[in-house]
C-alpha cells in the first residue's frame, strides 16, 4: 500500500538560540499518583523492621547501613510481580555495590578530595545506568544519596563486610515488601496501567467531542499514545494468562479509541477503567485469546536487555550523565573549600537536580532549594520531639519517609519538605547533635549544590539534542512503512506493526521535548515532527481498523 510522499524537509537552521528559563508555574501542586500509597507504605514497613531490630539491640549508630537495603522498596511499584521480581533484586545488588564502593573507598582514601571525586563518579553511573534501564521512580536519587553519605562515615576495612550485610539483609526485607501484594492482588500493575489508558484515551475522546483542536488536542494525544504504550510494556513483560488476555483486549479498545477518537464512548472508557478496580472479572474475560505465537514474540522483545544500546556512543544519556559527575564534583569541591561539615549533601543535590534537559534541570533546582529550605523549617520544628528519645527519634524518621513519597508525586518541593527533616534525623541515630550546626550545614550546602549543578548544566551543553530528533524521525518513518505493508500481510503481523509504530511516536515526541527544554540549541524541526506525527497516527488508525489509510484531511 504506498504512502503518501513526505514533504521535503526544511533544512534546520544552524543559529542556536537561548531559551528563557521559566519560573511559572514550577511550584504548581498536581494531583498525586494513583498509587502513591504502595511506595509510602512499603518503605514505612520495610524500614520499621531494621529500625526496631536494631532497637531492640541498641546498634542504632548502624541505621545508615540498614536504611540503605531499605530504601530499595521504593523501587519498580509500577512493574508486574514477576518483572518487579527480577528489578528490586537488581536494585538490591546495585545499592550494596554502590555501598561497597563507598565504605571500601572511605576505609581506604588519603583524604576528602578523592572522596568527592569517588562520589561524582558513583553519581555520574548510577544517573546514566538508572536513565538506561529506565527503572523508574526514585531513579538514581537514592543510590546517589546513600552512596554519598556512606563515603563520609568513618570507616575500618574489618567494618566493611559486616555493614554491606546490614545493606543485604534490609535489601532482602526490602524485596519482600515489595513482593507481599502478588499473592493477593497478581494482576494489580498490569490492571492499573490499562485502566490509565481506558481513561486517558476517554480524555481525549472528550477532547475531540468538544472539538478542542490545536495544543489541547496534540497534548491530550500526546497522553493517550504513553499511556497506551505504557500498558502495552506491561502486559508483555510477562507470560499471558487469561486475565492478562482480558486486559490485552480492554487496551486494544483504549488504542482503537486513540486511532478513532469521533467512535469513542468516554463513558463506556471510564466505566471499564472503573472495573478493574479490586480483584474482579475482568471484562470481557471470556473471550478468545490473543495469537500466541504474537504474544510470545513480543514478550520476549518486552524483555530484551536494552540498556547496553541506550549507553552507546553518542547516547542521548551520555551528556546527562556528564552533567552529572561535573556537577557533583563542583558542589562537593565547593564544600570543602567553605569548610562545610558535610560536603556530600551539596554533592547530593547537585546530584538531584539534573533531569533530561537544561529547563528540565533548572525547573527541578528551584523546587530543590524552596522544598529544602521549608524542610529544615520543619526539622526545627520536629527536633524537640525526636530528642526525647531514640523511639521518638526512630517514628519521627518513620513519618517523614512515609510523608515524602505519599507528597512527592503532587510536587517535588513538596516531598523534600519530608524528605529534608528525614536526612537530617538519620545524623541523629549514632548522637544527638546541635539542631542550629545541622541547619546551617544544609542550607549552605543546598545553595552551593543548587547553583554550582545549575553551571554544569549550563556550561555541559547537549548539542547532539537536535540529532537525535533527525534519528527518530527516520525511526518513526520506518515504522510507518512496516506498519503499511502489514495492512496486506498476514493478519498476525498487524498487532506488532502497530506496537511498534506507537514506540516509535512515543519516542518521537520524547526526543522532541529534550531537544526543546535545552537552554542553547539550534532551531527545531518542529514542522517536519508534526507532519510525521500526523502521518504516523493516520496509519495507527489504519492499523486498528484494519482497513486502508483515512484521506489526508482526515483527524485521526
Amino acid at each position: 500500500m504506498s504512502s503518501p510522499p513526505p514533504r521535503t524537509p526544511s533544512r534546520p537552521s544552524l543559529r542556536a538560540h537561548a531559551r528563557r528559563l521559566p519560573l511559572a508555574g514550577v511550584l504548581r501542586l498536581g494531583k498525586p499518583s494513583d498509587i502513591w500509597f504502595k511506595p509510602a507504605t512499603s518503605v514505612l514497613v520495610a524500614m520499621a523492621i531494621p529500625h526496631l531490630t536494631l532497637l531492640a539491640l541498641g546498634r542504632l549508630d548502624l541505621v545508615m547501613y540498614t536504611m540503605a537495603g531499605s530504601l530499595c522498596a521504593l523501587y519498580a511499584h509500577q512493574l508486574p510481580y514477576a518483572a518487579r521480581a527480577r528489578a528490586l533484586a537488581w536494585v538490591v545488588v546495585g545499592m550494596a555495590a554502590s555501598v561497597a564502593v563507598a565504605l571500601t573507598t572511605a576505609a581506604l582514601a588519603p583524604g576528602a578530595v578523592v572522596l568527592v571525586a569517588v562520589g561524582a563518579l558513583l553519581a555520574a553511573a548510577q544517573k546514566a545506568l538508572c536513565d538506561a534501564t529506565r527503572i523508574g521512580p526514585p531513579g538514581h536519587l537514592i543510590l546517589t544519596f546513600v552512596s554519598s553519605a556512606s563515603l563520609f562515615a568513618p570507616q575500618h576495612p574489618g567494618q566493611v563486610p559486616g555493614h554491606l550485610a546490614l545493606t543485604l539483609g534490609a535489601g532482602a526485607v526490602a524485596w519482600l515488601v515489595g513482593m507481599a501484594p502478588a499473592p493477593l492482588r497478581p494482576h494489580g500493575p498490569e490492571r492499573r496501567a490499562t485502566a490509565r489508558a481506558l481513561r486517558a484515551a476517554a480524555a481525549y475522546a472528550d477532547v475531540v467531542a468538544a472539538d478542542a483542536g490545536g495544543s489541547a488536542a496534540d497534548r491530550a494525544r500526546a497522553a493517550a499514545t504513553d499511556a497506551v504504550h505504557a500498558a502495552w510494556q506491561s502486559l508483555h513483560a510477562t507470560r499471558t494468562d487469561p486475565t492478562r488476555a482480558a486486559l490485552h483486549r480492554l487496551a486494544a479498545r483504549a488504542e482503537g479509541t486513540l486511532a478513532a477518537p469521533a467512535a469513542g464512548d468516554p463513558a463506556r472508557l471510564r466505566a471499564l477503567a472503573g472495573a478493574l478496580r479490586g480483584t474482579g472479572t475482568v471484562p470481557g474475560a471470556g473471550a478468545a485469546a490473543p495469537h500466541p505465537s504474537l504474544e510470545r514474540a513480543e514478550a520476549a522483545e518486552a524483555a530484551l536487555p536494552l540498556w547496553r544500546r541506550r549507553l552507546a556512543p553518542g547516547s542521548p544519556l551520555l551528556p546527562v550523565a556528564l552533567r552529572t559527575g561535573v556537577g557533583c564534583a563542583l558542589a562537593g569541591y565547593a564544600a570543602l573549600a567553605l569548610g562545610v561539615g558535610r560536603p556530600y549533601w551539596a554533592l547530593v543535590t547537585a546530584a538531584s537536580l539534573y533531569q533530561a534537559n537544561v529547563t528540565l534541570t533548572w525547573s527541578r533546582g528551584v523546587q530543590r532549594v524552596v522544598g529544602n529550605v521549608v524542610g529544615v523549617v520543619a526539622f526545627a520544628a520536629l527536633v524537640p520531639l525526636a530528642h526525647h528519645g531514640h523511639a521518638a527519634l526512630i517514628v519521627c524518621g518513620l513519618l517523614c519517609a512515609f510523608g515524602a513519597e505519599a507528597l512527592i508525586s503532587r510536587n517535588y518541593w513538596l516531598g523534600c519538605v519530608c524528605v529534608t527533616p528525614m536526612a537530617l534525623l538519620v545524623t541523629e541515630f549514632g548522637r544527638f547533635q546541635d539542631p542550629g550546626a545541622l541547619i546551617a550545614d544544609r542550607v549552605v550546602d543546598t545553595l552551593l549544590g543548587a547553583l554550582l549543578g545549575l553551571v554544569a548544566a549550563v556550561a555541559v551543553t547537549n548539542r547532539r539534542a537536535a540529532d537525535h530528533i533527525e534519528h527518530a524521525l527516520a525511526a518513526a518513518e520506518r515504522a510507518r512503512a512496516h506498519a503499511e505493508r502489514a495492512l496486506s500481510g498476514p493478519a498476525p503481523d498487524l498487532p506488532r506493526a502497530r506496537r511498534r509504530l506507537t514506540a516509535s511516536l512515543v519516542a518521537l515526541r520524547a526526543a522532541h521535548d529534550t531537544a526543546a527544554g535545552e537552554w542553547w540549541q539550534r532551531e527545531l524541526p518542529a514542522r517536519r515532527v508534526a507532519d510525521a506525527e500526523r502521518a504516523g497516527h493516520r496509519t495507527l488508525a489504519a492499523t486498528v481498523r484494519g482497513g486502508p489509510l483515512p484521506a489526508e484531511g482526515a483527524r485521526p
